[in-house]
């Protein structure tokens, strides 16, 4: 398993962001699902080793991230895709995506094919040379899911990765995510089931800290039948869930 937690808790003063979550995932994507303020973001962040846990345990690609060694381990080998995505202005796509294979440790004759495999990947090759000021909000996500993978992780982290993506494009990137995952564990925030349907072979649903639900598409599916809430069956299985955790 590349993720493993257990009893997994993050707290923010008073606030218990993330409260004892269990879960393992594997090679595969896995989607996360959720209102906001359910704790997916931080649950990511700490799979990304921006913040530790406050309680509970976690491995991430066989080690511990408490202590420095193995967290510059696992970063070398994961990448993580933020809900707000910071980024330099006057860098060309192709200059920003290098500065991430560098930060990643991608050895230094590796990294031309890396980066123009990875903007590639996002079909942003024509714009290699565009300073990111210059791009479209839809174009900075894709800039972003490059970044992301320019070091080929084995563990790749994205929280809201379709957010200003058309529909084109949205469908272009669950086919990434499945080629992604063939190889590597995949992690999506997302709050549009129908990615979820489309590319996740695993699925987790969040609320108020907790994982209410984890299985596969079809089984958040079928906990909808006969549910009136949604328009579609993984909608009204994702309202049908939320409610039986409430109740």
């Amino acid at each position: 398993m590349n993720v493993e937690m257990t009893g997994l808790t993050r707290r923010f003063g008073r606030t218990m962001a993330v409260a004892g979550v269990d879960l393992h995932a594997g090679p595969g994507v896995f989607g996360l699902l959720g209102p906001n303020g359910a704790g997916k973001t931080s649950l990511l962040r700490m799979m990304a080793t921006a913040i530790p846990p406050t309680s509970g345990t976690l491995r991430l690609l066989g080690h511990d991230p408490g202590s420095y060694g193995p967290r510059r381990e696992i970063r070398r080998r994961l990448g993580y895709l933020p809900q707000n995505l910071g980024y330099y202005p006057g860098f060309t796509l192709a200059e920003s995506v290098e500065y991430f294979a560098l930060l990643k440790e991608v050895p230094a004759a590796r990294i031309p094919a890396a980066v123009a495999a990875a903007v590639e990947r996002v079909a942003l090759g024509g714009r290699a040379k565009t300073k990111l000021r210059a791009l479209s909000g839809g174009m900075l996500r894709r800039a972003g899911i490059a970044q992301a993978i320019v070091n080929e992780p084995e563990l790749l982290l994205l929280d809201e990765p379709t957010a200003g993506l058309d529909p084109e494009q949205r469908v272009a990137f669950r086919a990434l995510l499945r080629d992604l995952g063939q190889r590597a564990t995949v992690v999506v925030s997302t709050h549009l089931v129908e990615d979820v349907g489309a590319a996740c072979t695993r699925v987790g649903l969040m609320d108020q800290g907790r994982i209410v639900f984890h299985g596969t598409p079809e089984d958040l599916a079928a906990r909808g039948e006969g549910y009136g809430s949604g328009d579609a069956p993984l909608e009204r299985g994702y309202s049908a869930v939320l409610a039986g955790a409430r109740s």
